[in-house]
């Protein structure tokens, strides 16, 4: 098992994680420390307990959003996908019906070649 050392609003804590996840735990860190520095910029050295809270809460609706659009986007493809079953039904019907106008006129033509050479 991995150990990595990340600092968040100028502190230092050091994090297990399985091994080869350590560049990931440093960029999921980093992120952290970003909106930490931004909330202590904004409304000063509140405690790391609150400036922790405050930021989980900010990423917390960050991820709630992505999560709300995602599920938009499932349902617009599961529509999309829908839609183009549909329209894959209507093109077979149409290449169905074709098919039978197209026999249809071979078969009349058969028949005036034939009573053209009965005549």
């Amino acid at each position: 098992m991995g150990q990595v050392k990340v600092s968040l609003n100028d502190r230092t804590y050091t994090v297990a994680c399985g091994d080869g996840e350590e560049d990931h735990v440093r960029e999921l860190a980093a992120y952290m420390n970003k909106h930490m520095t931004a909330l202590a910029q904004e409304v000063g050295q509140v405690g790391d307990a609150r400036l922790l809270l405050m930021a989980g809460l900010l990423i917390t609706d960050e991820l709630s959003e992505a999560l709300q659009k995602t599920k938009l986007l499932d349902q617009e493809i599961e529509n999309l996908s829908g839609a183009r079953s549909s329209a894959l039904d209507r093109s077979r019907e149409a290449e169905d019906a074709l098919a039978d106008v197209l026999d249809n006129a071979a078969r009349r033509i058969e028949d005036l070649a034939k009573r053209i050479e009965a005549a």
